[in-house]
């Protein structure tokens, strides 16, 4: 079993930029794809980006293409979320999760993922 933890959210304005990591123990991160998803109040958890296991292949929102990047460093058992020109639309509390499926597949349904982090909020003021 592999826990996470998610860190580097906070309070933002409108433009800015935070980056969010998630810090796995336990398990080697390798062995997982890895994904962000958020919620915001009132809403279900949706997914954000995901990331293969090796790094290659990586898939996002539509709403937050362009803007957000997803990394890993499997070395460092660290997932990364890059996010810039943030919006207040983007205000929620951001989780990391863990997909332990053998097959090579990038998911996006909240379901697909086995391990999940507590959570860290992202405030984005107007």
């Amino acid at each position: 079993q592999v826990q996470l933890v998610e860190s580097g959210g906070g309070l933002v304005q409108t433009g800015g930029s935070l980056r969010l990591s998630c810090a796995a123990s336990g398990r080697t991160l390798g062995n997982y794809i890895m994904a962000w998803f958020r919620q915001a109040p009132g809403k279900e958890r949706e997914f954000v980006a995901a990331i293969s296991r090796s790094d290659r292949t990586t898939r996002y929102t539509d709403s937050v293409k362009g803007r957000f990047t997803i990394s890993r460093d499997n070395a460092k058992n660290t997932v990364y979320l890059q996010m810039n020109s943030l919006k207040p639309e983007d205000t929620a509390v951001y989780y990391c999760a863990a997909d332990r499926s053998p097959a090579n597949l990038i998911r996006k349904g909240k379901e697909s993922y086995d391990y999940w982090g507590q959570g860290t909020q992202v405030t984005v003021s107007s």
